[in-house]
């Protein structure tokens, strides 16, 4: 940080030049500032005596040709202007300097615009895969008051320039940080946007920028024409064809719904593309444009057509074939869609969930479940009905999840979910016959995994309760200090909720619980996940298992490492102002 003019009014006594040329260096307090003076080349120096780096003490370093090097890490700094030579270490902060009768005098008036400087190191952290960097950045942004759209902007721009495969893990956990910043306690809001934006980071190291194709040269195309020449390229795997189309489609002035529509088409032509990674990666493009009200969005699209045109079809895989051939079963009832949908018309806004209509997609027989779903749609269940029905029963296989099953097929059980509830959000937005297949796809998805509830744990039931729910939450944190605590976890979930507990508590409780673990790509879709179903389902109660679900995983991937978290509480600290290495000082 540069610091040029000195205003006479902000000047304050530091030392007599006499005694700092004996010395070489000084250490001094001003207004609770602790500053590190130099004398070198017949020049006075100023610098703020915390490395900007890690917090330790710059006085004593060695001092060489206008340069100080903090001993720890080695950081070098321009003693003028403070100016770093390390981007890791960011610039340190430097005082104008006036000797006057053989006293110096330094302004202690800041003289940088310091949200600028943030952003551009937000910037920097971002190129250059700096975690410390992006938590001191998002500490900082938000402290200023910023809202936490703009940094999260600046990550999808930088995320979706520079790619390995598109749209991918990064942005994902991007995004569900950003949808449930709502759900946070506000301290954790920066901590959220910082494994988010550090996500993305990594995602995108030494990653080339991607190169958009330019729209067709033409204004005429009508929606049903590129919509089909999409699809056409998508299914043939010619990804730069099917960008063109995208890039034509949103610079004509498609609607955001036929753009949506044009994905969530292609997404569903096949089954389950890559387990469901696909149509969420979709989905969470979509709702990452909605918080920057569809600014970025050609770069954001582009990003999503690699994944389609690359992604693994399910129907190529021997599980959706052998032993009974679900793709023939859905296939089937595609053909159906249109005319259930229209038999139901009628009874629209009357349909009653049958009570046995989540045991049979729970059940063993894809046929039965292929036939409940077209009845329900028969019966006047809307399509966002069925979406969220079959999203529930994909949490209710992790709710009973049994741990004799080896730790990996916790996964098995969560894509599941995932891709659920990517169809579900996905068909609030468009509910259109294609992406009604993906709720089939979802439903046989859900099937497959039955072996994983063999046998199903029990959920926890209402009859056990306490007076004090509160007093349960305290122990939440010890249980996920302690490994494979899966069962203990759900269950208190469960009591609290039973017991009248609070359900934003307990939601904001598990999301710092999940920030303190180093970062986990299902772990965050699963507490995001989670927390949108519980909220959109009419009856709370109805929804304990979902949150139990995700606390169940959740204590399944816990504890971690923590390293992040560490950085992060290092980028804190320094924000604050503390004095880490600097107790033992004798200023």
């Amino acid at each position: 940080m540069t610091y040029t003019s000195v205003q006479p009014n902000s000047l304050m006594r530091a030392a007599t030049l006499a005694e700092l040329q004996e010395k070489g260096q000084l250490l001094i307090r001003l207004n609770q500032q602790t500053i590190a003076l130099f004398y070198s080349h017949d020049r006075v120096y100023a610098i703020d005596n915390r490395c900007p780096h890690m917090g330790f003490p710059l006085h004593g370093s060695v001092c060489k040709d206008g340069i100080v090097t903090c001993p720890w890490h080695y950081a070098r700094f321009d003693l003028a202007s403070g100016g770093t030579f390390d981007s890791w270490a960011d610039d340190v902060r430097s005082f104008p300097v006036q000797v006057t009768d053989g006293e110096i005098w330094i302004d202690l008036s800041v003289q940088v615009n310091p949200k600028a400087h943030q952003q551009q190191r937000l910037q920097d952290g971002l190129e250059q895969g700096i975690s410390l960097v992006i938590a001191k950045s998002a500490i900082a942004l938000l402290d200023f008051g910023i809202e936490p759209t703009e940094p999260f902007q600046v990550g999808l721009a930088f995320g979706t320039r520079y790619n390995k495969a598109g749209w991918d893990t990064g942005l994902t956990m991007l995004t569900c940080m950003m949808n449930i910043m709502s759900y946070l306690d506000e301290s954790d809001r920066p901590r959220a946007l910082y494994q988010g934006l550090s996500a993305v980071a990594r995602d995108s190291a030494e990653a080339p920028p991607h190169f958009r194709v330019h729209p067709l040269p033409t204004a005429n195309l009508d929606f049903p024409t590129l919509k089909a020449w999409f699809r056409q390229f998508i299914e043939q795997r010619d990804r730069e064809a099917a960008e063109r189309c995208l890039m034509t489609a949103t610079q004509s002035g498609m609607s955001r719904t036929q753009i949506a529509e044009m994905l969530f088409a292609a997404a569903t032509d096949h089954r389950y593309l890559d387990v469901g990674h696909v149509l969420d990666f979709i989905n969470k493009a979509l709702e990452a444009l909605d918080a920057i009200d569809w600014q970025e969005a050609q770069p954001i699209l582009a990003s999503l057509v690699s994944g389609l045109a690359n992604a693994t079809r399910m129907e190529e895989s021997s599980s959706w074939r052998y032993p009974v051939d679900l793709v023939a079963i859905v296939l089937a009832a595609f053909e159906q869609l249109p005319a259930a949908l229209s038999s139901g018309q009628l009874q629209r806004g009357q349909w009653i969930q049958p009570p046995e209509l989540v045991s049979v997609l729970l059940g063993d027989n894809p046929q039965a479940i292929a036939d409940s779903l077209l009845n329900a749609l028969r019966s006047g269940c809307t399509e966002v009905e069925l979406a969220q029905v079959v999203a529930y029963a994909a949490a209710l296989r992790v709710a009973r999840f049994n741990t004799n099953n080896d730790h990996g097929d916790w996964n098995s059980a969560h894509h599941p979910f995932t891709f659920a509830n990517a169809v579900h959000q996905g068909i609030r937005r468009v509910p259109t016959v294609e992406l009604l297949r993906g709720v089939f796809d979802a439903a046989m998805s859900v099937y497959l995994n039955r072996f994983l509830n063999v046998p199903p744990v029990r959920l926890p039931e209402p009859k056990d309760t306490i007076a004090d729910p509160e007093s349960l939450l305290s122990s939440l944190p010890e249980l996920l200090d302690r490994q494979q605590q899966v069962n203990e976890t759900g269950r208190l979930v469960a009591q609290y909720l039973y017991s009248g507990g609070k359900p934003e508590h307990l939601m904001a409780i598990l999301a710092k619980l999940m920030l303190r673990e180093n970062r986990d790509f299902h772990v965050i879709q699963s507490i995001e996940a989670a927390f949108r179903l519980y909220t959109q389902l009419a009856d709370p109660l109805e929804g304990v298992p979902v949150l139990v679900a995700t606390a169940r995983y959740l204590a399944a991937h816990a504890p971690t490492m923590r390293s992040q978290e560490q950085t992060y509480q290092m980028a804190y600290r320094l924000h604050r102002g503390d004095r880490l290495f600097e107790e033992s000082e004798d200023v």
